[in-house]
């Protein structure tokens, strides 16, 4: 609102857009909102509080049970350090990560597939092992992945002039010059995944901190993607479609306002080397809720869900964190030597006593794409035309991402399924949050019936519920200049005894890079624990 209480324009019409949408068409069928809680956030932002009726002594505390902190928990333990505990506000772990599961299958709420990491990402191959996602070990050291834990093909497809074709770039009717300019783009992904440093670093690495820091490589978070196309006179309009695409996929983003340097990442990162596919998918009927849960019984009773941390104070001894247990409006007190914040830095502004004071102009700099995630059980599926399902479905003149098919990986090809549906609100933050916000369960699931009818004209007959989960702060904006920022160095440097992880200290929002600023908190901590320093 404006200072005198007046709804700014851009905001009244955004809520106007989704309230239309909402009273448009009510399906016939049970649609909930089923994550995340909002409501409790919103009690804490009220303030008013009582204070703890009791205090816990812990040594370690770790604020936030998504996978950085879940994987803060994991290493601690693999350093000795077992005395620590994980509070999370929501009822199950794993933030977007987090999965579900009905009476047909389990699902993803989020993410939902891990590009599977060679043998130099030592920790990340020790978790997997752990699950059972790997069977043996080549003579080279390179792991190999269980079969039935690699994406099964088909892989993806998509709906484009009236039928489906396989990939992701549309070849059908492609001139020419379409192909030599996605064939130049190759040639540049190709040429990048060759490049090494003076000391031996690719220019991308998965995680980020594997990778290479030369000015050459920095220079590319100075212009967007679309620029750096420009400059390499890549216009096909598929080619920038499916780099578009791309750049909404994995940061809510378009193609103009992408970094050069994270839009290239995504293909760079992931490819085994020059002219080699992109290293293979990992996924999961309940995507990567598969690894929360492993994550989840390795801390065990050290989890503690329904826990919402109120306030994170530094005192002479450690911290003292004010919590508010969620089932019983209690306020309970927890006193640490050292904590972990594993939450996004909005939420660290909020919570942690002194530090937007001292670093409010960094936490500034940081900007998230609201995303929405609908999850249809249905009866059976629908007729197809071209191209048969695959397990990544996207529609190419649609502002969605598409979907994933929850029983694909079970090779379950006829009968009742559960389709994840995703889209990402590219435009003003601020705006498209509200947007989001003011949409109801039918709201959001008409956004996604009616986005699907497109390739699916009988869907809504087919559709025995919906399930939503609407992600206000979802993902990281990498937009150009803060993938290199000082903003974002500042943002990891510890506040007193207080250390930060999560996904976007990296400025990416991907598994990788929350299980690495996991470990690497972890880390600090232990250093800084065993010495006995009170300091950073």
């Amino acid at each position: 609102m404006n200072g005198d209480g007046r709804m700014k324009r851009r905001t009244f019409l955004a809520l106007s857009a989704a309230a239309s949408v909402a009273c448009r068409r009510r399906p016939g069928f049970e649609a909930s909102l089923i994550a995340p809680d909002m409501a409790t956030g919103h009690r804490l932002r009220q303030g008013g509080l009582p204070e703890p009726d009791r205090w816990e002594d812990v040594p370690i505390l770790i604020v936030g049970g998504g996978i950085a902190g879940l994987s803060a928990a994991w290493q601690l333990d693999r350093l000795g350090l077992r005395e620590h505990l994980i509070l999370e506000l929501e009822p199950a772990a794993g933030g977007t990560a987090r999965g579900s599961r009905n009476g047909i299958s389990p699902h993803p709420l989020g993410a939902h597939y891990l590009p599977a990491p060679p043998r130099e990402h030592a920790d990340l191959v020790e978790l997997l092992g752990e699950t059972g996602a790997i069977e043996s070990f080549g003579p080279d050291g390179e792991p190999r992945y269980a079969e039935h834990m690699l994406v099964r093909e088909p892989e993806e497809r998509i709906f484009a002039g009236g039928q489906w074709w396989e990939g992701l770039y549309f070849h059908a009717g492609a001139n020419g010059e379409d192909l030599r300019q996605l064939k130049r783009f190759q040639a540049e992904v190709d040429r990048l995944a060759a490049w090494r440093d003076g000391k031996g670093r690719p220019a991308f690495g998965l995680p980020r901190s594997r990778g290479s820091d030369a000015p050459e490589v920095r220079a590319l978070d100075g212009v967007t993607l679309a620029d750096w196309c420009n400059g390499h006179g890549l216009t096909s309009p598929r080619l920038r479609w499916m780099l578009d695409y791309a750049c909404r996929d994995d940061y809510g983003l378009r193609l103009d306002e992408t970094s050069a340097w994270a839009g290239l990442f995504y293909f760079a990162a992931r490819q085994q080397g020059p002219h080699d596919r992109s290293r293979p998918i990992l996924t999961w009927p309940n995507g990567n809720g598969f690894l929360v849960e492993h994550l989840a019984r390795q801390a065990g009773h050290r989890l503690r869900t329904g826990h919402a941390v109120a306030s994170l104070r530094t005192t002479s001894t450690g911290v003292e964190a004010r919590v508010l247990e969620v089932a019983t409006g209690r306020m309970l007190g927890f006193r640490a030597r050292r904590a972990i914040f594993a939450g996004p830095l909005h939420l660290a502004g909020a919570v942690v006593e002194g530090l937007k004071a001292d670093r409010g102009s960094s936490l500034e700099a940081f900007h998230r794409s609201p995303w929405l995630v609908v999850n249809l059980t249905l009866r059976k599926r629908p007729r197809e035309v071209g191209f048969p399902m695959a397990w990544d479905n996207v529609i190419r003149d649609s502002p969605s991402l598409g979907y994933v098919v929850a029983t694909h990986q079970r090779g379950l090809d006829a009968g009742p399924t559960v389709w994840t549906w995703y889209h990402p609100f590219t435009g003003e933050e601020k705006a498209e949050r509200a947007r989001l916000l003011a949409m109801d369960a039918p709201a959001c699931a008409e956004m996604a019936l009616a986005d699907l009818e497109r390739a699916h004209p009988e869907i809504r007959e087919l559709v025995a519920r919906v399930d939503v989960a609407r992600w206000g702060h979802a993902m990281v904006r990498p937009r150009p200049g803060f993938c290199w920022s000082e903003a974002l160095v500042r943002a990891r440097q510890p506040f007193g005894p207080i250390h930060f992880a999560h996904t976007e200290l990296s400025g990416l929002a991907l598994f990788e890079e929350a299980f690495d600023h996991g470990l690497r908190a972890a880390r600090e901590v232990n250093a800084l624990y065993r010495s006995g320093s009170r300091s950073t």
